[in-house]
């Protein structure tokens, strides 16, 4: 279950990393849209449109559904979730250490000025 946890972390994360599969996402997330808006929207060719879709599909943050000649994108079931979670947990810890770090820093300044008025 781990490795399939972090397969899928791996593949949302490379997915996210480009700004123009972010913006597919976002734009996914106001309406669903053809790949052929999507490519007009994005001034790229379908190709190109078909290759970001098929990462984030991979992913598992986009659907898509053929209907004639049409194919037809909209938002994952999954949405974010684990990897917000993912997130969450690092962010947590790194506000346990800023904070850890900004006592020190309070020590340090009291000490400092104490040092000044002693002598």
């Amino acid at each position: 279950m781990a490795q399939y946890a972090n397969a899928r972390l791996d593949a949302s994360f490379a997915a996210l990393s480009d700004a123009t599969r972010r913006g597919v996402l976002e734009q996914l997330g106001r309406a669903e849209a053809s790949i052929s808006d999507l490519a007009g929207k994005f001034n790229m060719t379908l190709t190109g449109m078909k290759k970001h879709v098929g990462v984030l599909e991979q992913a598992g943050l986009v659907t898509t559904e053929k209907v004639g000649r049409v194919r037809t994108c909209r938002l994952g079931l999954g949405g974010l979730a684990a990897e917000a979670a993912w997130i969450e947990t690092y962010r947590l810890l790194w506000e346990e250490r800023f904070d850890a770090l900004e006592a020190v820093v309070a020590e340090l300044r009291l000490k400092e000025e104490s040092d000044g008025r002693e002598r």
